[in-house]
This record gives structure tokens, C-alpha cells and sequence, in this order.
């Protein structure tokens, strides 16, 4: 591929909610550019694209998939992206890489908070994006109402180009406002229509939005602004010239329609693709550093320049094994080529280059600046890193993943499958690194994190389906704290005699709480030699043993001061085991005579919601004995910022898509302890005993 092919290259993405038409679109434009002989669907789980049992099951795209195909002269990379709350963190991975991106608004749902999350990272790496109204064949479509939720929930100038002839069962066809012709659709899925006049009764409505549309495209450009506002007529090659300057420099966004399942206004989308999007020369130079420095070091959209790729997903395939999904930024790159890793400072051997169609893979030559390709059994590249020429090195800024928001302990189902577990996690969480697994240090549970219930289900399943291991997911433990409020002084003595050598200890100490975060002091005060000095540190060591199990949980205890500050030996007798006994029993009865406590972890909680529910939410966070301490007014939604007790949100994601019908999205990470209220303290003490 020249560079003549290149400036014809489209990388883009489909993007929207999950059920907005996304996948069925992909099949529609697979169908009319000859890559499928049939019309792929969904709902009877014919589809190319969502192959995977689980999004076959729940159909809904769970994993972002790749195609590729041909329109006119133009070659296309399409990436099929989730729409799934719970999965956007791989349309986020795409993004990252992709030239250009159609976003899909459904005609009768509108825009939802997913999409509205889609389109701001689409703003963040400056993707341009046409939009397309599907479903326009489907009860309750209303075109208008589509196009006004766009213009409302996502900032966007919209600019009308296509307008659709009815809705719902009279929807017969589409009008090109550019061309002013109306295309009559047969509706026997083929796509092919009769080009006609526009009808009477649509006429006016099309020459208003044809009016908004010219004037739309002479401000994208100063030559046509001056040419429009003198009252010259614009051309079509100068319409749509204009419509793709508006498109790149994101002045507006071009929107279509048609019906994705009924194979309406697709070839149309396919030709505004191919104009409206950018090539990768159009995304222009990349920049990086040279690894482990600062120096700013480029690269330009060409193959004469030195091979760079970032591998942006990675997929574990039953038969191909490990495959590395990268695009391709500069030069080109071949079979048994060897390039440089600098993420892990480590040398690649290339092997087989796949072009992906869906689940199939198809082996090319050669890679070139632009392709988004599959690089199988790379030994040490993962999901982010860069892939460069050994001599010119560059590496490219990694998306850091995003962070998991719900966690579950997990055990397994059978004995003996532990290594087979962790092995099929490990393969899983390097597909997606949102997926983490740890194992709690206080609680002694695995425990696996995620971006929501159904994501870590899947997960679960997959584990099961790819790798035979079963594991069950439960509640995790609450790693609770134990402290005091109360101060005393007391003895530990440990003496022991059986006939030989005895054990002798003998130790005074006081303890004190400390204030909340201090964790734990050990003060020496021993004078005169009442206690040896190499016995000190025994005694530390028993009492810091003895914190690990506190009196009413059996938690770890924490913000108290021990001091040592008496006590007595044995010449013959003591022993460090004899004095870490004796620390371990004075603090002991200290605990039970310093008002033990419960303290709980505290979670900082970000929670966007849109505004009609913002009341429901913070109500809700109030009787979860939550703390709200900041709301921040967004475009059409409000930032919760409040602080939490954990045990009372270890299923918030469910509920809070529930409570805001999916609008909802929040984080949170672990800010403090506090100390748990009495009344709590002793449910939850109860709860323990029924265990």
C-alpha cells in the first residue's frame, strides 16, 4: 500500500449504547462491500462479528471485534465496539488508535449516558465522528427528537444531511439533502432503492434543513463562506468538500439515517465514511520520546519512515494462542521482522501478520502504515505497549487502564483446579486489564475486581468455557480495623517451670490510643537494665503479633502506643521467647480493658449522574450512612463527590443502574477508617457469630 492508497485508508469505529444498532450496522456495510454474501443478524445469532458464546447468549457485544472490507476505491478497517457499561473500557482501548469513529443514536432511545461517555473520549483523542440515526423503521422512531438529544446530551452541532421520508412503518426511504434526490427503498434487505424526486409534502422540510446544511458547510470554510454569503450557488463537490473541513476540524457532526437491520442508507453512510473521515495521513505526525528520556521524537504517517505500532488489545485464541491487535503508525513491517518492546525493554521476533475478519484470520505479507493488524505469540507485549524499529526508537504514551469499581472473593468449585485458576486469570486479565485479581493479606480471600457485576460474570464464564476452571464469586470480606479509647498500664508475666530450664518474662507496659491513620508505636523507656536489651525487641514482636487478631473480630488492630517501660528477668530462665510471650499476654488484657472499637474503611465516591435523579442518589447514599461533601454541576448531569462506609457499597453498580435507568457511572477508591457506630458495631458483631 503507497501512499495513495493510504490517503484511501478509514480507520473508524462504531460507537454507541449498547442496543443502538451498532454490530447490525457493521453487518449491513460487511454485506453491501461483498465481504459477507448474507445479511449477518443478531437476535438469531448469525452475526460475524459477536461470535463469542457469551455475547451470543446476552446478545450484545462484550469485546470490541475487527473487520475489513472495500467501498469504491476506499479500503476500510471497521472495529465493532461494546456498548455495555460494563465493557466501555475496551471501546476506550480503540479509541486510543482509531482515525475516525460513526456514532450511532438510536431513533427511539436517543442518546444515553454511554454514549455521552463514548463522545468525551472521542473528544479526548480527537477522533472526528459522522453520526447515523438507525431504527428509523422501528415503533416510536422520531428523527427530530434523535437529532435534538445529540445537540442536548453531547454538545454537538448536528448537521442534517440525510432526512428520512416517514418513521415507523411508513418509513419508506431517505432524501440527500447535498444531491436533493430521495431514494425509495425496496425493504427485501438487498439495500437497493429507486432514486426519485423529492415528494411534495417533504419538500419544504428539505429545503429548510438543505439551507442549514450550506450554511453549516460555507463557515467550516472561508472560500465558501465568501462565496455563500454572496449569493453564488455552491457546488456539490464544494458541499461536500466543506462537509468533510467541518467534519475533521470537529466544527460540526454530519448526521444520516436509515435502518441498519432493514439495510436502509447504508451505501450512503458508506460514501460519507470514506469522504468525510480521515485517512491516516489526515490524523498526521504521531508523537512520542525516546525511551527512558524526555526527548520529544515524531513520526510521520508514512512507510518510509521507521516501523511504530501500539498494540491497543489483546486476545487469547484457543488455536493461534496469544494474538497482539496493533495499528500500525509508521513505516512497514513484515514477517520474521525483529522490533524493540520499550516498554519492556525487550526485542519482539515477528511471525505471522493476520488481517482479522471477525473470528476468522487471514494471513497478509506485509503491514503497513495505517493497517490495524493481529501479531501472533509475542513473548512479552501486552495491552498499551509500543512496538518499534530497533535503531530509530520511539515510545508511544500508554493508555493507563481504567480502575475497577466492584469486587468479589472467588473460590473454586472443584479442589485441586488452583493452578488451572490462575492460570485462566492470567491469560483473562491479560485481554483486559481492567480485570484484577489479588489476594487480601488480613482476609486470606482471592479476590477479583472488575468494571460491574455482569462484567465479572462474564469473566467467570469465559474462565469456565476457555480454561475448564469454575470458580464461584461471593461477597469479599470487609477488612475491618480494631482500636481502643482508653489507656492503662498493666503486667504481662510468663513463667513456666517443667523439671530443666524454665521460661521467665516479666514485662510492665502502657498503652495509649493514638489518633485515626497513626498505626503503631513501640517506646522503649527500659532503664537500669530490668530487662535485657536483646529481649526488647522479642517483646515488640509478640505484641505486634498479637495485633493481627483483635478481641472482637478478630481484625488487625491499629493507631495504639505500647510502652515498655518495666519489668523483670531470669539470669538463667528468661528467654526471647519467654518475653515475647509476656508482651503478647500484657497487651492482650490491655485490650480487653481499653474500650475496644470497631473501625470500618471509608471509599471517596465520584458519582456522575444526570439531573433529574441527582435526589434519588444522594437520598440513597444517605441511608448507606454516606457523606455527600461536593456536588459539581456537568452538561446535564451533576458529580456526587461523597465518602462512604464500604460495607455499604460493595453492590452499589447494580443498584445505581437501577436507580438512574444506566445513566449512572461512578468510581471510588479508599480513602480512611472511621469508627463503626454502636449500634452498626454490634449487627455486625452478630452477623460474625452466626457464621
Amino acid at each position: 500500500m503507497g501512499k495513495h492508497e493510504t490517503e484511501k485508508l478509514r480507520n473508524l469505529g462504531i460507537v454507541a449504547h449498547n442496543s443502538a444498532g451498532k454490530t447490525s450496522l457493521v453487518e449491513a456495510i460487511l454485506f453491501n462491500t461483498g465481504m459477507n454474501e448474507k445479511l449477518g443478524k443478531v437476535d438469531n445469532g448469525t452475526s460475524s462479528m459477536d461470535f463469542e458464546e457469551e455475547e451470543i447468549k446476552r446478545q450484545a457485544t462484550l469485546s470490541a471485534s475487527l473487520n475489513h472490507c472495500r467501498w469504491n476505491d476506499y479500503s476500510l478497517h471497521i472495529v465493532d465496539t461494546p456498548g455495555v457499561s460494563n465493557f466501555l473500557h475496551d471501546t476506550r482501548r480503540c479509541l486510543r488508535v482509531l482515525g475516525g469513529a460513526v456514532v450511532i443514536v438510536s431513533a427511539i432511545s436517543g442518546v444515553k449516558s454511554q454514549t455521552m461517555q463514548i463522545w468525551k473520549w472521542c473528544d479526548q483523542f480527537e477522533v472526528p465522528r459522522i453520526a447515523f440515526v438507525n431504527k428509523m423503521d422501528k415503533e416510536r422512531a422520531n428523527f427530530l427528537n434523535a437529532v435534538d438529544a445529540m445537540e442536548k446530551s453531547l454538545g454537538a452541532r448536528a448537521v442534517i444531511v440525510t432526512m428520512p421520508i416517514g418513521a415507523e412503518e411508513s418509513f419508506k426511504g431517505i432524501i440527500d439533502l447535498v444531491r436533493m434526490k430521495a431514494k425509495i427503498y425496496k425493504f427485501d434487505e438487498t439495500g437497493t432503492y429507486d432514486e426519485v424526486e423529492i415528494p411534495e409534502e417533504y419538500q419544504d422540510e428539505a429545503d429548510l434543513l438543505r439551507e442549514q446544511l450550506l450554511e453549516a458547510v460555507a463557515e467550516a470554510d472561508d472560500d465558501l463562506m465568501e462565496k455563500y454569503l454572496e449569493g453564488e450557488v455552491l457546488s456539490e463537490e464544494e458541499i461536500l468538500s466543506g462537509l468533510r473541513e467541518g467534519t475533521l476540524t470537529g466544527v460540526f457532526t454530519a448526521v444520516l439515517c436509515g435502518s441498519a437491520t432493514a439495510n436502509i442508507g447504508v451505501r450512503l453512510l458508506l460514501d460519507y465514511i470514506t469522504h468525510c473521515l480521515p485517512s491516516p495521513i489526515d490524523k498526521g505526525t504521531q508523537i512520542g520520546v525516546k525511551p527512558y528520556t524526555d526527548e520529544i521524537v515524531e513520526r510521520r504517517p508514512n512507510e518510509d519512515e521507521p516501523f511504530s505500532a501500539m498494540v491497543f488489545k489483546t486476545i487469547n485464541d484457543p488455536y493461534a494462542g496469544k494474538l497482539s491487535l496493533m495499528r500500525v503508525y509508521s513505516g512497514t513491517l513484515t514477517g520474521d521482522m525483529q522490533v524493540y518492546n520499550p516498554n519492556k525493554d525487550e526485542k519482539e521476533r515477528i511471525g505471522n501478520i493476520l488481517k482479522l475478519e471477525g473470528k476468522k484470520q487471514n494471513p497478509i505479507d506485509v503491514a503497513v502504515t495505517g493497517d490495524i493488524i493481529a501479531v501472533p505469540k509475542l513473548k512479552v507485549t501486552g495491552t498499551g505497549d509500543t512496538l518499534c524499529d530497533l535503531k530509530k526508537q520511539i515510545m508511544y504514551e500508554p493508555l493507563i487502564p481504567l480502575k475497577p469499581i466492584i469486587s468479589f472473593a472467588l473460590e473454586g468449585k472443584n479442589k485441586g483446579d488452583e493452578d488451572k485458576i490462575y492460570t485462566g486469570l492470567q491469560r483473562l486479565i491479560e485481554e483486559d486489564p481492567t480485570l484484577r485479581i489479588t489476594r487480601d493479606a488480613e482476609t486470606k480471600e482471592m479476590v477479583l475486581s472488575g468494571m460491574g457485576q455482569i462484567h465479572l460474570e462474564v469473566a467467570v464464564e469465559r474462565l469456565k468455557r476457555k480454561y475448564g476452571a469454575e470458580i464461584v464469586l461471593k461477597e469479599p470480606k470487609v477488612p475491618y480495623r480494631e482500636t481502643i479509647k482508653a489507656s492503662t498500664q498493666l503486667q504481662g508475666k510468663y513463667k513456666k517451670q517443667s523439671g530443666g530450664k524454665g521460661q521467665f518474662g516479666d514485662v510492665w507496659i502502657e498503652v495509649k490510643p493514638l489518633p485515626r491513620g497513626s498505626g503503631y508505636e513501640f517506646v522503649d523507656k527500659i532503664v537500669g537494665g530490668s530487662i535485657p536489651r536483646n529481649y526488647i525487641p522479642a517483646v515488640d514482636k509478640g505484641i505486634i503479633e498479637t495485633m493481627k487478631t483483635g478481641p472482637l473480630t478478630k481484625n488487625q488492630v491499629v493507631d495504639v502506643r505500647v510502652t515498655l517501660y518495666d519489668g523483670s528477668h531470669h539470669s538463667v530462665d528468661s528467654s526471647e521467647m519467654a518475653f515475647k510471650v509476656a508482651g503478647s499476654m500484657a497487651f492482650k488484657k490491655a485490650m480487653e480493658v481499653c474500650k475496644p472499637v470497631l473501625l470500618e474503611p471509608i471509599m471517596s465516591m465520584e458519582i456522575t449522574v444526570p439531573d433529574d435523579c441527582m435526589g434519588d442518589v444522594i437520598g440513597d447514599l444517605n441511608s448507606r450512612r454516606g457523606k455527600v461533601v461536593g456536588v459539581e454541576p456537568q452538561a446535564n448531569s451533576q458529580v456526587i463527590r461523597a465518602e462512604v462506609p464500604m460495607s455499604e457499597v460493595l453492590r452499589y453498580a447494580p443498584e445505581l443502574r437501577s436507580m438512574t435507568s444506566d445513566r449512572g457511572m461512578f468510581s471510588m477508591e479508599f480513602s480512611k477508617y472511621e469508627e463503626v457506630p454502636t449500634h452498626q458495631t454490634a449487627k455486625i458483631l452478630e452477623g460474625l457469630n452466626k457464621v
